[in-house]
């Protein structure tokens, strides 16, 4: 078994770390629904799709 060592040597991955924030934020949206589940329109706003769409040029 491999532990990391202790000191300050934590490694960040970014990409990870922006995927749990829209997890998080799916799942509070989700939460705060009134339907069962988030339609595809309330997806994409709360991942913010049509922005990076606008910004991206595509």
């Amino acid at each position: 078994m491999h532990v990391a060592p202790v000191g300050g040597t934590a490694v960040q991955d970014y990409v990870a770390l922006a995927e749990i924030e829209l997890c998080g934020e799916l799942i509070i949206a989700a939460s705060a629904a009134r339907e069962d589940r988030l339609s595809l329109e309330d997806i994409d706003e709360v991942l913010r799709v049509a922005e990076e769409r606008d910004i991206g040029g595509g």
